[in-house]
């Protein structure tokens, strides 16, 4: 009986081992939502960083704007990967929300394509645009239409300009308003459109060498990994930051896009 009694305290003890092992990988798991090029590929690149250092990152990918943001807000998921700083301006002030920025990644030059142009001279009078529907991203496209002289805004530099803004439009260029992501779709529909560099990746467009016009180099729209104020100082969450942040990083991003995408750090 003593011996029995033994044997079941060490199988008890062995159990509570493999339970607190159990706890303990499941508490070094990290979800982060992002949209699939370039944030998941780059994400992609420090999952053996982050795996080396005991932290199990997991990737869920998203085709829009919106989820990310409000899952991250609803703490189904602990960070995102996709946004600049106007646009988690904006959604943080119509959502009420309160998503805070970890650390800034890369830069992703925002361009204007055509499938029925080779050059932006070419853009005839009454030439339809389209552009994103949401506010920091329709903002980008006016101004970007702005600098190259085909539109004037009140204010060139308002990084929420909107169409009301415009204050001359010589070529009487109509525009139409859309959900970034289905803006590459439209390109044999319209005469221009303005996309975001995730979505003409996506889409197969090399933006260094379709865009008809691009960002430049020093556009002020980073792209951000993006969390909330209770989990900031998370070690997991401070480790993401590092790697992303990180020479290997840098390197494999500039050798991958070849300028279609910069790092930011």
């Amino acid at each position: 009986m003593k011996k029995l009694m033994v044997l079941l305290a060490a199988a008890m003890l062995l159990a509570g081992c493999s339970s607190s092992g159990s706890g303990d990988a499941n508490s070094q798991t990290l979800i982060v939502a992002a949209t699939a090029v370039p944030h998941a590929e780059i994400l992609k690149e420090v999952k053996p960083i982050l795996a080396k250092e005991g932290v199990d990152l997991q990737i869920k990918v998203f085709a829009d704007y919106v989820q990310p943001n409000v899952q991250v807000d609803e703490k189904a998921i602990d960070l995102n990967y996709f946004q600049t700083k106007p646009y988690l301006d904006a959604f943080n002030r119509e959502r009420k929300t309160n998503l805070i920025i970890i650390t800034g990644v890369h830069i992703e030059p925002f361009g204007a394509y055509s499938h029925k142009l080779k050059s932006i001279d070419q853009l005839p009078d009454g030439a339809t645009v389209a552009i994103p529907n949401d506010p920091s991203n329709n903002s980008r496209a006016l101004l970007l239409l702005a600098k190259h002289g085909l539109i004037t805004l009140k204010d060139p530099n308002d990084e929420l300009a909107t169409l009301k803004d415009i204050t001359a439009n010589p070529k009487n260029l109509k525009f139409k308003e859309l959900e970034a992501a289905m803006l590459p779709r439209t390109l044999d529909e319209v005469d221009l459109a303005l996309i975001n560099t995730n979505y003409a990746l996506a889409a197969g467009l090399n933006p260094t060498k379709d865009a008809l016009l691009i960002e430049s180099k020093d556009s002020p729209y980073v792209n951000y990994l993006v969390g909330r104020p209770d989990n900031k100082d998370d070690p997991r969450v401070q480790k993401l930051a590092k790697a992303l942040t990180s020479p290997e990083v840098k390197a494999f991003i500039e050798q991958k896009y070849h300028g279609a995408v910069l790092p930011a750090f």
